[in-house]
């Protein structure tokens, strides 16, 4: 599988199935080993003598002065540890110089991330990635490497937080020592998966310089609002000992760097190796910047906490819409706002790290030592204005782990002054069992409401019952299926609501003689695509024109069964002007154009003959291809320069096409590619901004492949993060097409 962003080709990626892309550098041979992970074939070396080993990349890819460049690979040796490097080279191949790694802390024969990072320097402008293993203390020592990556950095969409701070494979220049330590990197041997590149070679490590606590924290303050909500997360692989005393901390600063809170998510490992540990906050009144922070509480002089990964982000909902904060959804840096307002049940955090949950690595469990009846409710949550007589949904999933539970849903609503408005509770009902189950309630706000909280009545049946409890949520409720047509753009808006995130959605737009096609999304055809979320919306811009159509959409689990489906009502993008015509990118509907129709195209329909006259055969025989689509010439008038100007960056591409146009005009929407094309004035007179172009078409089959080009998650955050100015923004982006692409380069 191609690593996205590679400079490199896939056979040099890959190593497979040949080394053609690598060359020896220094005392060693090379060979194609197997047993790689991103195909079988890896890169062999093995040294001819005592002392280091490198190979390089044959090739060498253009970079630019002052860009910033990844490069990254899976290392498998059993005698020495390893490192990698990026070799700047001169426009004439002369070394500049080289960006290596901090070497491995030592030998593993398992399959271990080597990176480095580092900004190309003047007088670069192309670069190879070498590798190196140190040092054989004689010939026939043997290292493996594959799946090797060089370019852009690969980060965390969305982290307000730089490369450099979230992954520390350049320097560590990002973090300061807070309190009682010294900071450097390490290389640790550990084993990512082959297709996870956040994963780096890098770490944070932070040793403890006298016996007691000890911290570190980011340099780097990216801008936070007051009453916004943040969440972070950072890899903590802690010193051998009690895992317990390590923690990570979200700090809210306000505009003269005053620390205004903390909010602390301690690791319970309960094992070593290396752990997410989330936290999340809600900015306070007078914040202006966030920063993350770890540390150990208590430890002892020269212990090590390694960290990576930093992030800092908006929280993802547990459900779309929900209310409910993180850490009262989450359950991941404590039990939140929730308590057991009545009865004898203790509500806390499971631990350690991993043992069970529906999302991140902890749970809360409610334990109850007699058969009696307790009351779980949350905090209140503000519900917006007009809430009042909607519908809401409470739910949360809940794992009955010994002995048993009934239960009774509510939601409770307040006024704007804290007045309780009551509960509607639902009958009694048994939690089911065994497995997870996500339990909800749908129940209607009575005027006046502007606050609701969750409120759970559970009666254990039996001494020393226990339920875990994890995803909760409280969301308005919606249609499940919805459409809009959208005429200024010619596409339908498509939203299905509570869909089985993790299941395979398909979805198909029909038409009134019930022909299904399936719809374009971000990767392709919509067929058996994974869900990351329970709402997905989608841009229909191949809809056709003036005919009502429907969507139905079905999800299945992996083993194939039917989890879920929706149905939409019928929708019709209007034709405003039968004289007009669409012609649209089905991979870029950005550039979709609608052009004033001069002539429909002649239509012709060629075919490949062989004709043979036989000598006294009045007839000839003739044998015959198959027919082919239609051909022909579409004639259409630009009446601005901005419509000449938008048809041109149509054309640009050379991609197979759309052309639509109303029922009235008797043709049908076809897919085409574009020949040559004549865009005269349509009078001759320099003056004349009006054009008449002739496009040659050629139909062609529905792009089957192709998806909708998008953002895929980034936003104007992350070209803050990459850029320090407009003008660094300027020169990296041709157009701003290639910004929301992140397209870099020239057009």
């Amino acid at each position: 599988m191609a690593i996205p962003g590679n400079l490199l080709s896939q056979v040099t990626e890959s190593v497979d199935p040949n080394t053609s892309g690598w060359v020896a550098k220094l005392n060693c041979t090379i060979g194609l080993g197997t047993g790689g992970r991103n195909g079988d074939g890896c890169l062999r070396l093995t040294s001819a003598a005592a002392g280091e080993m490198q190979a390089r990349t044959v090739a060498a890819y253009p970079v630019t002065v002052g860009t910033e460049y990844q490069a990254f690979a899976d290392a498998s040796g059993a005698t020495v540890p390893d490192r990698i490097g990026i070799r700047w080279l001169s426009s004439t191949g002369t070394e500049v110089s080289v960006t290596w790694s901090v070497t491995t802390a030592s030998a593993s024969a398992s399959w271990h991330r080597i990176s480095v990072a580092g900004i190309a320097p003047a007088g670069a402008t192309q670069a190879q990635v070498v590798v190196s293993a140190v040092t054989p203390a004689g010939a026939g020592v043997i290292s493996y490497f594959e799946n090797v990556y060089l370019g852009l950095p690969h980060r965390t969409v969305g982290n307000m937080l730089s490369f450099n701070v979230e992954s520390v494979e350049r320097d560590s220049s990002g973090w300061e020592v807070d309190a009682n330590a010294t900071i450097s990197r390490q290389v640790p041997v550990f084993t990512w998966a082959s297709t996870y590149y956040l994963g780096g070679g890098h770490t944070l490590a932070m040793q403890v310089t006298a016996s007691g606590n000890a911290s570190v924290r980011t340099v780097e303050r990216p801008a936070a609002e007051p009453g916004a909500e943040y969440y972070g997360h950072i890899y903590l692989s802690p010193p051998t000992g009690p895992s317990s005393n390590c923690w990570v901390e979200m700090r809210f600063y306000d505009g003269a760097g005053v620390q205004l809170s903390a909010t602390r998510s301690t690791l319970d490992a309960g094992t070593t190796g290396t752990f997410r540990q989330r936290v999340s906050a809600i900015a306070p009144a007078g914040t202006a910047t966030v920063g993350l922070a770890a540390g150990i509480t208590g430890g002892t002089a020269g212990q090590v906490l390694r960290i990576d990964g930093a992030v800092i982000t908006v929280p993802y909902p547990m459900r779309t819409g929900s209310v409910l904060p993180y850490a009262d959804a989450s359950f991941e840096q404590g039990v939140a706002g929730w308590q057991v307002v009545s009865g004898t049940a203790t509500l806390a955090r499971l631990t350690p790290w991993g043992t069970d949950g529906l999302d991140g690595s902890y749970a809360a469990v409610l334990t109850s030592a007699t058969a009696s009846t307790s009351v779980l409710r949350s905090a209140k949550f503000p519900l917006g204005e007009g809430a009042g007589g909607l519908t809401w949904l409470a739910e949360i999933g809940a794992k009955v782990t010994a002995g048993g539970w009934t239960l009774t849903r509510a939601i409770r609503f307040y006024d704007v002054a804290d007045t309780d408005l009551g509960a509607s509770p639902t009958s009694s009902s048994a939690v089911p069992s065994p497995g997870w189950w996500v339990l909800g309630v749908n129940i209607a706000a009575p005027a006046g409401a502007t606050q609701a909280a969750v409120e759970w009545t559970l009666t254990a049946t039996a001494a020393s019952s226990v339920l875990r409890l994890d995803r909760a949520a409280l969301t308005q409720v919606k249609a499940t299926a919805e459409v809009v047509a959208v005429d200024e753009t010619a596409h339908v808006r498509v939203t299905l609501r509570d869909l089985p995130a993790g299941d395979l959605l398909t979805l198909w737009r029909i038409t009134p003689d019930g022909q299904r096609t399936l719809v374009r999304g971000a990767s392709g055809l919509i067929e058996g695509v994974p869900l990351t979320a329970d709402v997905v919306s989608v841009e229909d811009y191949e809809a056709p024109l003036g005919v009502a159509v429907r969507y139905y959409g079905e999800t299945r689990t992996s083993a194939g069964a039917l989890s879920a489906w929706r149905n939409t009502s019928t929708v019709t993008l209007t034709v405003a002007d039968a004289d007009m015509c669409w012609l649209k990118d089905p991979g870029n509907p950005r550039r979709n154009v609608r052009v004033m129709v001069v002539r429909s195209p002649e239509w012709q329909r060629p075919i490949e003959q062989s004709v043979h006259r036989v000598q006294g055969r009045r007839n000839p025989v003739v044998y015959s291809g198959t027919r082919g689509g239609y051909e022909g010439s579409l004639v259409v008038w630009t009446r601005s320069d901005d419509e000449t100007d938008r048809l041109d960056w149509l054309l640009d591409s050379g991609a197979v096409l759309l052309w639509q146009t109303g029922p009235d005009t008797h043709e049908r929407d076809r897919y085409v590619s574009v020949g040559a094309v004549t865009l005269p004035r349509i009078v001759p007179d320099r003056h004349e901004d009006w054009r008449e172009w002739t496009l040659p078409l050629i139909e062609q089959d529905m792009p089957t492949t192709v998806g909708v080009a998008g953002s895929a998650g980034r936003t104007w955050q992350d070209v803050l993060t990459v850029f320090a100015t407009w003008d660094a923004v300027r020169a990296a982006y041709a157009s701003w097409e290639g910004v929301l692409l992140d397209e870099r380069g020239d057009a």
